[in-house]
């Protein structure tokens, strides 16, 4: 059960931040000069009241907003600067227990993670509640920390939306189109912010709120995305690496790389929910072969795609298929959905719980290509179209939703390094990962540890949904990640556990 909400107050410097980072919404005024090149140590955060949008946790404990400004460009520390908002839920252990600051990600890039404070300590086990004040913080241009704004992003919100696998020479052209017409709407939304909202800059704000608080070293958990993010805070700060937990883990490639290896892990995982969803003909009726599944399938998106309901068409049956795909839990309710579709024409099943274009998830949408394009060099147009083929040849129905970097191709600012990612100089880490993870998949995992030397890796066998450590349930992941954290220690050697496999059909629907 998610923690209650309280209703409370606000504050003003909170709201604030809901300005997007342009001309007609001014950053923060500039700091008071200093000596060129270096930045004032931070003021310490001034905690209070949080948003409605965080989540109160149970007594006794509580949780504390506030905000740290920071410089929208750390080359020009006098410059413009950009608010963050950050959330806290201190150690509820004796001061003996108390390790320090444990700074948490959800992932994206595009994720608000103020209210993961809250959210992700109450799955922690009790010995790391006891020993770390939990910190939750929105990435520069996400959720409260001055919010991208990509306007219409090339059509991407539109009900429904264009087709999102191409198909002939026609349909490419206007999928690359739109991508050029997302780039351009980005550039206008977000304005000078364009180059500084990335993964590096994120680093740095993180820096900036461990020495707002005063802590010698920063001990991270960070998942999906967020395992990146530590990452290049290791690049970046590796003296000051605490204890750091990589969850789920981004491989070390160029962001348009990973997506179109997560694109064929989707495929390969798509392909054994077909075959799960066969083993259970007689609860979803949807055949007993594999390729009986498949064909309901196609014909559920061929349908919608030539008569959407309710502006729910092809575009909206790949996002809920790329969702349902990462996490086994949401199998049964695709089935049920593709189901009750088939059977009555009624695609309510299948319709996510928000809209699409809901305010959160176009500051997610805005944000995440606005990072991955600041990233790193984006791939060319010719490459988009050459693997969109190569992709479609895999497989004629591809899900390409997770194709987030395309947009990289028509970027206005192209920079010209890529992200740097951990160090021989941190402090071994400890990363986990799901042997089937269709998201990240487990590749990324054994590709990062080389860049953080004597890190271990912690492998949930037999297991295939994103997202492992207190979020499976599986108590030799949980058990093995808390003692690191308590302890500092990590493994003598990789830890190997035993996953649930795939999950029973589950009780059946009318």
């Amino acid at each position: 059960m998610p923690p209650a909400v309280r209703h409370r107050r606000a504050l003003c410097a909170l709201t604030a931040t809901a300005a997007t980072l342009t001309p007609l919404a001014p950053l923060t005024p500039a700091a008071p000069a200093h000596a060129a090149g270096h930045a004032p140590a931070p003021a310490p955060i001034r905690f209070g009241d949080c948003p409605d949008s965080v989540p109160e946790p149970p007594a006794p404990d509580r949780v504390e907003c506030g905000t740290l400004d920071v410089p929208l460009d750390r080359a020009d520390p006098d410059g413009r600067r950009i608010r963050l908002a950050v959330s806290r839920v201190p150690a509820s252990g004796t001061p003996a227990e108390r390790r320090g600051i444990l700074l948490v990600n959800p992932g994206g890039p595009g994720g608000s993670g103020l209210p993961y404070a809250v959210t992700k300590r109450a799955k922690l086990p009790a010995s790391v509640r006891r020993a770390y004040d939990v910190i939750g913080f929105d990435p520069r241009g996400t959720g409260r920390s001055g919010p991208a704004d990509c306007g219409a992003m090339g059509g991407l919100f539109e009900q429904p939306a264009a087709d999102p696998v191409p198909v002939g020479e026609r349909a490419e052209r206007a999928y690359l189109d739109s991508l050029d017409r997302l780039a351009a709407d980005c550039a206008r939304g977000v304005g000078e912010a364009l180059p500084h909202l990335s993964t590096t800059a994120t680093a740095h704000d993180m820096d900036a709120v461990r020495a707002a608080l005063g802590e010698p070293r920063t001990s991270f958990l960070g998942v999906s995305y967020g395992s990146y993010l530590g990452a290049a805070y290791a690049a970046e700060f590796p003296h000051r690496v605490g204890r750091m937990v990589l969850d789920s883990v981004v491989g070390p490639w160029d962001w348009y790389d990973f997506d179109v290896r997560q694109s064929r892990q989707l495929l390969r995982q798509r392909a054994v929910f077909f075959t799960w969803a066969a083993r259970h003909a007689s609860r979803f009726d949807l055949g007993s072969t594999p390729a009986d599944v498949r064909a309901a399938y196609e014909r559920t998106r061929r349908n919608l795609a030539a008569r959407p309901q309710q502006g729910f068409g092809a575009a909206e049956f790949d996002r809920a298929v790329y969702r349902a795909l990462g996490r086994t839990e949401r199998w049964a309710p695709l089935a049920d959905g593709i189901r009750a579709y088939l059977r009555d024409g009624d695609a309510a099943g299948l319709r996510p719980a928000e809209p699409f274009d809901n305010p959160a998830s176009r500051t997610f949408e805005a944000a995440n290509r606005t990072v991955k394009c600041a990233d790193g060099p984006g791939p060319s147009a010719a490459r988009v179209r050459a693997d969109l083929r190569r992709i479609r040849h895999a497989d004629p129905l591809p899900v390409l939703t997770g194709m987030e970097a395309s947009a990289c191709a028509f970027w206005r600012h192209r920079p010209e390094e890529r992200t740097r990612l951990g160090s021989p100089a941190a402090p071994p880490v400890l990363l986990v990962a799901s042997e089937h993870d269709p998201v990240t998949p487990i590749e990324g995992a054994h590709r990062l540890r080389h860049r953080l030397p004597g890190s271990r890796l912690v492998t949930l066998h037999d297991d295939y949904s994103h997202g492992v450590f207190a979020s499976r349930g599986n108590a030799c992941v949980d058990e093995a990640t808390a003692a690191y954290l308590v302890d500092g220690q990590t493994p003598a050697a990789d830890v190997h556990c035993t996953g649930p496999g795939l999950p029973g059909p589950g009780p059946s629907t009318p």
